[in-house]
């Protein structure tokens, strides 16, 4: 793998992590097992490289990939998985998708290990001034910007706020919505409102939108 396209993953420790509804005023916690995440989200060379295609507007390799629907970063996570040797973590039969965290391949974060990796032990809405960490409406020029440009969390994670929203495995609201999957993170043309550590949204699993990408995870073997 070339250098531009290399992925950096950082240790997640094991955690607790409460999750809240704006919507619905409810909240549950969740417990989590030690995990791996991407530094930052998928870049579109990384890509590119493993589809040999780009989704993205304006073309950059170091930007965040964009437009990608969640059964496409599912594909995609399965295509880098058997392009590394590794086990894949999902079964795919049409637009059912089923998940094996056990194995040792590439998959997206559930919206639990996201919000815990994004707080990274703060308890605040963010894990830092929001100009210092994002790229967001107020210092974005309405544009996404190379990954990492922004400082890191405490646990070395970059653009977990601001730059591209990032697809998460869950289902948003099954009886509400459907299918829908859950989105996190805000993105460069949002307020900072949405660019804090709790905020979630939903998208279907086969929309492409402009400013929405993804973050790679991997399970730790017990």
């Amino acid at each position: 793998m070339n250098a531009d396209a290399r992925i950096d993953m950082i240790a997640i420790p094991a955690g607790r992590v409460t999750l809240s509804d704006r919507r619905t005023c409810s909240s549950w916690p969740v417990e989590l097992a030690p995990h791996w995440l991407a530094v930052v989200p998928v870049t579109q060379a990384l890509y590119a490289q493993i589809t040999g295609q780009r989704s993205s507007t304006p073309a950059d390799d170091h930007l965040p990939v964009a437009g990608v629907s969640w059964l496409e970063a599912v594909r995609f996570c399965n295509a880098l998985s058997r392009y590394e040797g590794l086990a894949c973590a999902y079964q795919l039969d049409g637009k059912d998708v089923e998940c094996d965290a056990t194995t040792d391949g590439y998959r997206l974060p559930t919206e639990a290990e996201w919000e815990h990796a994004c707080r990274a032990g703060t308890t605040g809405p963010r894990y830092g001034p929001l100009d210092d960490i994002a790229w967001y409406r107020g210092n974005s020029q309405q544009r996404p910007h190379p990954v990492g440009g922004k400082q890191a969390n405490a646990w070395g994670l970059r653009d977990m706020l601001g730059n591209v929203w990032e697809w998460c495995w869950d289902i948003y609201d099954a009886e509400v919505y459907g299918t829908y999957r859950v989105l996190r993170g805000g993105g460069w043309f949002d307020e900072p409102w949405s660019c804090r550590a709790s905020v979630r949204r939903r998208s279907h699993p086969t929309l492409r939108i402009d400013d929405l990408g993804f973050r790679l995870a991997r399970s730790i073997p017990c």
